[in-house]
């Protein structure tokens, strides 16, 4: 049976690390890839590298269903599909693990469009920031997954952060030209 309470404490801990090395990997994007790199200026170059930066999103997906078809493949249990019934153990965590990278990739695509949309500039090196996010917050997802949802927080947290930060950019920006003029 799982401690409730010991499980919030551990999401919590493991949640503020997460939102600690976000923050520091989004504002060192932000500040010195300015002076590394040219970042498009024109909306459809940024666009583009929206969707070039989401390479990472895709890429997990992709190795996220070859993880349950291979699983699939080697299991007598699991060989019928998803139809036949529920995932056997062996398959469960890389299932899980397929369904919640599906969610956490388009809202991490859309937050990459969305603020490429709406700014430039330096701004821009939060999509760098995202996609390097997304892949630590999947690799520790999928590793920590058996151990519960207080192991897989840092994962989840870490993943969900890099997007909201593009989000809630974007919703600055664009409040600023609603409001701000």
């Amino acid at each position: 049976m799982t401690d409730l309470k010991a499980e919030q404490k551990e999401i919590r801990k493991q949640s503020g690390l997460a939102f600690l090395l976000c923050a520091a990997i989004s504002v060192a994007c932000v500040l010195f890839l300015p002076k590394l790199v040219t970042f498009p200026s024109v909306i459809g170059a940024r666009l583009a590298f929206a969707i070039q930066t989401s390479f990472v999103h895709f890429a997990l997906v992709l190795l996220a269903v070859r993880l349950v078809s291979s699983g699939r493949y080697r299991s007598a249990a699991d060989i019928g599909g998803a139809a036949k019934g529920p995932p056997s153990p062996a398959l469960a965590v890389k299932a899980a693990f397929l369904q919640n990278t599906l969610e956490q990739a388009f809202l991490g695509v859309g937050a990459h469009l969305l603020l490429a949309s709406v700014a430039g500039g330096r701004w821009l090196g939060l999509l760098v920031a995202s996609s390097m996010l997304f892949a630590v917050g999947r690799w520790s997802f999928y590793r920590c997954y058996p151990d519960g949802a207080g192991a897989r927080a840092f994962g989840m947290a870490t993943t969900a952060l890099g997007s909201l930060t593009c989000y809630l950019v974007a919703l600055a920006m664009l409040l600023g030209r609603l409001f701000g003029g």
